[in-house]
């Protein structure tokens, strides 16, 4: 696990209602279960900062950092694709985004890791397509220094057809692999562990740390263009179910670990 990526857990599924910030000390004692050392912490704030992810603050008195407005609205859609309840209804309109901008190859590396997080995929040569329209689009796209012109189409024949553009067979077999060892993984944290909260609390850390991972790869397609046996359905109703089952004890942990106690 890497810390910056840690740190991004932290704010998006901890922090997030307790005002966006922490103090450099709380960073560091929360990322301690998690076996991220405090230099590594240090290093990753420095960088987020550089990156206007973090911006400093001052926390009951001492050094701290909160996320900015930037990494607010990306935490919050985050959030909610990883906790969504259902897939959403579509009511067959699919968004195409023609990247304008002349781009060199960074750039466009830096366009398909931030149009990959939304959920779009590439059908063409900077042709990008969703079934939804991302409010982050503009965003990701101000981040990755191009610009885009976007148009909405029904005509598709076959009416899935843009699905093909995400290997959904690769997908499947993530969810499937991932789904077969998360509860080992969670009782290997809970396991012997002398202090339960925190044991909850790296148990569902780690939980949530890799389900985030399915936000670089999954769409979040509608459910009528993925196949009646999806994995990702039964995956999703396991990590709902150990997230709330472990999110007591977590909590209880976070709130004396933020205090000091």
């Amino acid at each position: 696990m890497h810390a910056r990526s840690a740190l991004f857990d932290v704010y998006g599924d901890v922090l997030s209602q307790r005002d966006n910030r922490s103090s450099v000390a709380g960073l560091v004692r929360l990322l301690a279960p998690t076996g991220i050392a405090a230099p590594a912490v240090r290093t990753a704030i420095s960088r987020m900062v550089s990156q206007g992810w973090l911006e400093p603050v001052t926390v009951s008195g001492a050094r701290g950092y909160a996320a900015t407005g930037q990494a607010i609205r990306r935490l919050d859609a985050a959030r909610e694709r990883i906790y969504r309840p259902s897939s959403r209804a579509w009511d067959h309109t699919w968004q195409l985004v023609f990247v304008s901008t002349p781009i060199n190859r960074s750039a466009r590396t830096r366009v398909q890791r931030e149009l990959s997080f939304l959920g779009y995929a590439e059908m063409a040569d900077l042709v990008w397509v969703s079934p939804f329209v991302r409010r982050e689009l503009h965003a990701a796209l101000d981040r990755a220094g191009a610009r885009a012109i976007t148009a909405e189409a029904r005509d598709f024949s076959p009416a899935h057809g843009p699905a093909a553009a995400w290997d959904l067979g690769h997908l499947a077999t993530a969810y499937s692999t991932w789904h077969a060892s998360a509860a080992a993984e969670i009782e290997r944290h809970l396991a012997g562990h002398d202090d339960p909260d925190e044991a909850a609390f790296a148990a569902r850390f780690h939980l949530v740390h890799e389900w985030r991972k399915f936000l670089f790869e999954d769409p979040d397609l509608p459910d009528e263009l993925l196949p009646p046996d999806w994995p990702g359905r039964a995956a999703s109703a396991f990590f709902t179910e150990a997230a709330n089952r472990l999110h007591a004890g977590s909590e209880r942990f976070v709130a004396r670990t933020l205090s000091g106690h």
